[in-house]
């Protein structure tokens, strides 16, 4: 057997063996080579990171085999592109990263972004079939984002992970501003976390109301959440929060069954609306979870509405399909939520059943001011009563708002007209002024 030299052993240490290209050994080596090379006139350089969108479900559908092959032509693509002087290397699973000693500053880094994107977004081969993925990217630039390599990489880091929250495809270069951002979003996921675990994020309830006598019909449930040092914390930072981190299903229980427990104490022909997230509309388990919730409690499932919106159906529309027919199955009804602000709602109403459509407020708040809202509006009231659908209009803020919409042929609304979100013993007192024979007993307030 022939022996291995040590430069052969070198060589292997610092190769990834998939690509060819170097690894992260060979990316600390350069870095650490370019600051000692320009030690006597320090400059700028800048490292990247990127991370192929998507990967893991593209190498779980068609095999390791397909995902390696894709890999290599990641790799080949990048070495065709970088700029001269220029260094590629590839991390651990589907993450590559770059050395580039001739980019100074954001602007420049950002343009180079842009161009690799622009490389990997083209379809790739696997054979009997072409795969289109996209690329998140992060970048530091030295020495502002560190002096030494560890700490360069992990701003890179921080970097793309910024990106990723932010969705498919973007472009993030580290600042100080980027890290103390990314370090409040780690408190407060951990201060999330603990009032999950504590109970502590709250429900309250809107009216939804019948427009010809303002009479109620239902309620839906909205997340609140006040943090002893956070204070109060709006839902639009804190649900898709959990969404991004993983634990909006804990989320969504918690709040479910509070919601449902809630309910309980309503006349039983009122019923509960709660959104869904489009997280849950890609698990399979999110029915059982929900009914076994109801089960739980002892809320009868056709006193459930849930609200989903567009964006939802279309992550994972085979799933969500899914979810939807086994949810109406149990009596559980669904209401297409922010309907007229989506890319394709009128296929979405082909594709899945439906039983009511929330006409989302931007049209709602400029019906008497903008022909164009109002015309909306009435079409969307129009071909849901073509459709057999329910309508509800939400964001109904002034009387003439309402007086409107009861012309129009709007059968429900919601909004600061008719009620603001209150607790649940606000929404009992609210019940006893407002429905017909109903009275609260102490055991109910308490």
């Amino acid at each position: 057997m022939p022996q291995v030299t040590h430069n052969e052993l070198q060589v292997l240490a610092y190769r990834d063996p998939l690509t060819g290209l170097g690894n992260r050994h060979r990316l600390r080596e350069k870095v650490r080579a370019l600051v000692s090379e320009r030690a006597e006139d320090p400059a700028p350089f800048t490292i990247g990171i990127a991370n192929l969108d998507g990967f893991k479900p593209i190498n779980d559908l068609f095999g390791s085999q397909a995902g390696d092959e894709i890999l290599c032509q990641v790799a080949h693509r990048l070495k065709a592109c970088i700029p001269d002087g220029a260094t590629v290397t590839r991390h651990e699973g589907d993450e590559f990263a770059f050395l580039l000693p001739l980019v100074f500053e954001k602007t420049s880094a950002e343009r180079i972004g842009l161009m690799i994107r622009e490389v990997l977004s083209a379809p790739y081969d696997l054979g009997d079939r072409n795969v289109r993925l996209s690329a998140s990217f992060g970048f530091a630039i030295y020495p502002f984002a560190g002096e030494e390599f560890d700490e360069l990489l992990k701003s890179a880091e921080t970097a793309l992970y910024r990106s990723k929250r932010r969705g498919r495809g973007q472009i993030t270069v580290y600042s100080r501003e980027i890290a103390q951002e990314m370090k409040r979003s780690t408190q407060l996921e951990q201060a999330l976390r603990n009032a999950i675990m504590a109970d502590a994020v709250d429900v309250h309830f809107q009216p939804i109301v019948r427009i010809r006598d303002g009479s109620v019909v239902g309620f839906e449930a909205l997340a609140r959440w006040i943090d002893a040092d956070l204070g109060f914390v709006s839902p639009a930072v804190f649900v898709p929060l959990a969404e991004e981190r993983g634990f909006i299903d804990a989320l969504s229980e918690t709040l479910l069954r509070k919601a449902a427990e809630a309910a309980l104490s309503w006349p039983r022909e009122l019923f509960l609306s709660f959104n869904l997230s489009s997280a849950q509309l890609m698990d399979p388990t999110t029915a059982p979870t929900i009914l076994a919730t109801l089960a739980r409690v002892g809320l009868d499932p056709v006193r459930l509405e849930l609200e989903i919106t567009e964006t939802a159906v279309m992550t994972s529309a085979d799933t969500a399909e899914r979810i939807i027919a086994e949810l109406r199955q149990a009596g559980v009804r669904i209401s297409l939520d922010d309907f007229g602000t989506g890319q394709s709602s009128l296929g979405r109403l082909r594709d899945f059943t439906f039983d009511k459509v929330k006409i989302d407020r931007a049209f709602v708040s400029r019906i008497t001011t903008d022909r164009a809202s109002e015309h909306i509006v009435k079409a969307i009231i129009a071909m849901c009563d073509g459709l057999d659908l329910q309508v509800v209009a939400e964001g109904i803020e002034e009387k003439a708002d309402a007086e409107k919409l009861k012309a129009l042929g709007c059968s429900m609304g919601q909004g600061y007209f008719y009620g603001r979100p209150v607790d649940a013993a606000a929404t009992l007192a609210y019940l006893e002024r407002n429905y017909r024979d109903f009275t609260v007993t102490a055991h109910e307030i308490a």
